[in-house]
């Protein structure tokens, strides 16, 4: 009688939560706490790696090759014009803009599932670069169920990859431009 009541109230509330929340809450919530963590890091990244003004916004620095390809940078003797465009130059301008355009389309919620995919390619990338050629030793990388809770690799980069997984499997809910944009093809 009583585990029945129980589960009664448990399905009522929570129930009620659920249909309160819609479709439109936890992809808001996902841009949110995603965009409030990490959007102004990502364009302070990318604003190191490129010119003042204009056209220089559009134009990688040497130190966005040192950043993104160290020992390509390095081998040029730090000079861009060194360094071959296919494929360095490419990775190196594709990464850059990346860092600018991926967290403001998952704020805004514009073609999310795509930008939140592309927004996982790049942490998982950022990771291999800052593991393989920026030297961060075992207490950053850190490890998944170890008894440390603060590795800026390991445990970071998952908290950060969350919230993107959720947008990609269901989107970004319907305060979004995505819900915009099917509304006004329609």
């Amino acid at each position: 009688m009583i585990v029945q009541l129980v589960t009664r109230a448990h399905d009522r509330v929570f129930g009620s939560l659920s249909t309160l929340a819609g479709d439109w809450l936890m992809g808001l919530v996902a841009r949110l706490a995603f965009s409030s963590v990490l959007l102004v890091f990502f364009i302070h990244s990318a604003g190191t790696k490129v010119g003042d003004g204009f056209p220089g916004i559009f134009l990688a620095e040497i130190g966005a090759y040192a950043q993104i390809v160290p020992p390509i940078a390095e081998g040029a003797g730090y000079d861009p014009g060194q360094i071959a465009f296919i494929p360095w130059g490419l990775m190196v301008h594709l990464g850059t803009y990346a860092e600018f355009l991926l967290p403001l389309m998952i704020l805004l919620g514009l073609f999310t599932r795509a930008a939140s995919a592309a927004m996982i390619g790049f942490i998982a990338v950022m990771t291999y670069v800052d593991i393989q050629f920026h030297g961060v030793g075992p207490e950053t990388i850190g490890g998944f169920f170890d008894r440390f809770h603060n590795a800026a690799i390991s445990d970071q980069r998952l908290l950060w990859v969350v919230p993107l997984i959720y947008l990609v499997l269901h989107g970004a809910g319907k305060v979004s431009l995505d819900t915009l944009l099917v509304r006004y093809r329609r």
